[in-house]
């Protein structure tokens, strides 16, 4: 037996079922990172811990392993492209440790899959990207350069007005009564 020290059930909450994430993007940043031995014993494996920092699931953790020291070649081949993409998206192309791989943001695409042991749902890690930026906001239009004033287009033929008679200052006046009087 252990002791529990006077623990009261009644001043702590109780944990809520664990369910997993609804299949999507996610941004997370790597928190630990552990090289543990297979079941069987003759490989390992590298358990990368991802928490989710934004969103309504921040806080909640994703698990990935990839199987880098294992007899299946095709194993090893397919968790070394998973660890390439996960350097790609943090921008750490040669690690010498995974430390350097922890608390630099990216993204990584989850899904759901069912567990061959226990039937139920799990997450999967299906993907690791660069974080998205956020769109860049768009630039109020800019109000037209001024234009150079131009002349308005000529009426067309139809409804031009026939030209005045130039005028001279040295010009008689009209006679209203003249039979040559324009009006």
């Amino acid at each position: 037996m252990a002791d529990l020290g006077g623990f009261d059930a009644r001043s702590v909450e109780p944990a809520s079922p664990f369910e997993p994430l609804p299949a999507g993007r996610y941004r997370v940043v790597v928190v630990e990172s552990e090289e543990k031995p297979t079941k069987s014993g003759d490989a390992s494996y590298m358990q990368f811990t991802f928490e989710v920092i934004e969103g309504p699931h921040a806080g909640r953790k994703l698990w990935a392993r990839l199987n880098l020291n294992n007899p299946s070649a095709q194993a090893v081949q397919i968790a070394r492209a998973e660890l390439s993409a996960l350097c790609r998206a943090v921008g750490v192309l040669t690690p010498q440790d995974t430390s350097e791989l922890h608390d630099i943001p990216l993204d990584v695409k989850v899904s759901l899959r069912i567990r061959h042991d226990t039937r139920e749902h799990t997450n999967e890690i299906k993907g690791y990207f660069a974080p998205e930026q956020p769109q860049a906001k768009p630039q109020p239009a800019r109000p037209a350069a001024p234009t150079p004033h131009r002349q308005p287009a000529a009426a067309p033929t139809w409804r031009r007005q026939p030209a005045a008679a130039p005028t001279s200052a040295a010009a008689p006046p009209l006679d209203p009564n003249s039979p040559n009087a324009p009006y």
